[in-house]
């Protein structure tokens, strides 16, 4: 704290200096700033390839197979309405080429029952789709 000795007494009084120094605070973001200015070249890759050009076509992604289960028992292919015991053909419908392969995304209401949960996945699974994900909400 910095303090200034004033004359107008007779007395050697001190009285207290209110200006904030700000120097201590600019010469360590400068430093800061430096070390960091520094610092990020050498965090990069610094090796340099020159890469070949690609000759394959462009991969086109699929859009995901999302089948839903309601609170009231109805399942879902994207936003088509299906029975359970059309589901395992129209989600091979939905995923293209080797179905079987392709990741199905199983979304539920928070209410449903675990047995219809079970239920539409063991049908799922029956039929040789074996990568079953469920989907939860995201906080």
């Amino acid at each position: 704290m910095a303090a200034s000795i004033s004359s107008q007494s007779s007395a050697w009084t001190i009285q207290q200096n209110a200006d904030i120094n700000v120097t201590p605070f600019v010469d360590v973001m400068l430093v800061l700033l430096i070390i960091f200015m520094v610092a990020l070249p050498v965090s990069t890759v610094s090796v340099k390839v020159d890469l070949p050009q690609a000759q394959a076509a462009a991969m086109t992604a699929q859009a995901p197979v999302i089948v839903t289960l309601t609170l009231a028992g109805r399942v879902y292919v994207g936003e088509k309405p299906v029975s359970l015991e059309d589901l395992p053909a129209r989600v091979a419908a939905g995923a293209g080429a080797n179905p079987t392969e392709q990741r199905i995304y199983l979304r539920a209401d928070e209410g449903v029952r675990y047995g219809a949960l079970m239920g539409v996945m063991n049908r799922l699974r029956a039929n040789g789709f074996a990568k079953v994900g469920l989907v939860g909400e995201e906080f």
